[in-house]
């Protein structure tokens, strides 16, 4: 695959979990949210909860949950606490969820993954 295909694949998933938000009440904040040492896929909100999610998108749930390991989500966390100020108010819960995308399975949506 070549890294075209790799990142139209990946914009292609962080759509389909952006939607699935969308469905379950989440409002999109920002997708692929950069700041130097990380970037988070999606931002999104639900009343006072803003999460910083990170979506995989692999063949089985398996090998989604295993590409999520503690250097991906430091990153994320690292990621999420340098942008929470450009998202959240006093009073918000701010968290890091997991999107897993599968093929021919709905979404998962995992909330609050990190707890470093």
């Amino acid at each position: 695959m070549t890294r075209q295909q790799a990142e139209a694949r990946g914009r292609k998933a962080e759509s389909l979990a952006a939607g699935w938000l969308r469905l379950h009440g989440w409002r999109i904040l920002d997708r692929r949210a950069r700041v130097p040492g990380g970037e988070v896929d999606l931002v999104a909100r639900r009343g006072r909860t803003v999460a910083f999610v990170e979506v995989k998108q692999r063949a089985s749930e398996d090998a989604a949950a295993w590409s999520l390991d503690q250097h991906r989500l430091r990153r994320v966390a690292v990621a999420a606490e340098r942008l929470a100020p450009r998202y959240a108010g006093a009073g918000d819960d701010i968290r890091i969820d997991a999107i897993f995308i599968v093929p021919r399975r709905l979404p998962r949506h995992l909330a609050n993954v990190w707890h470093g």
